[in-house]
């Protein structure tokens, strides 16, 4: 059971990142299920984006569409290796999400 009454600077600054991380997490799940609906396979990336999204011709087989997605909730902003990546590749998505529940 977490303290009520947080004094310190530092166990409120490690709560409000605890909570960043929790939104931010729910928002990624939220983007891959709904991507997964839509018949993309997503992969989690390394660096400079959260997800890579491939969607195959259901004839055919091949490779039909390739997205980089990247999730931010709330007022997050792009980091500068995201900045960079989204500048390099014109398949660079960012979606914005706010879940209601994290």
């Amino acid at each position: 059971m977490e303290n009520i009454f947080e004094w310190g600077k530092k166990q409120r600054r490690r709560r409000q990142l605890r909570d960043s991380q929790r939104k931010g997490r729910t928002g990624e799940e939220i983007v891959r299920w709904r991507y997964e609906t839509m018949g993309y396979k997503m992969e989690r990336t390394g660096k400079g984006s959260d997800f890579k999204a491939t969607k195959r011709d259901w004839l055919t087989g091949r490779v039909a569409e390739r997205k980089h997605i990247e999730v931010k909730t709330g007022k997050a902003k792009l980091s500068e290796l995201q900045r960079k990546t989204k500048k390099k590749k014109r398949n660079y998505k960012v979606e914005r999400v706010d879940p209601l529940f994290y």
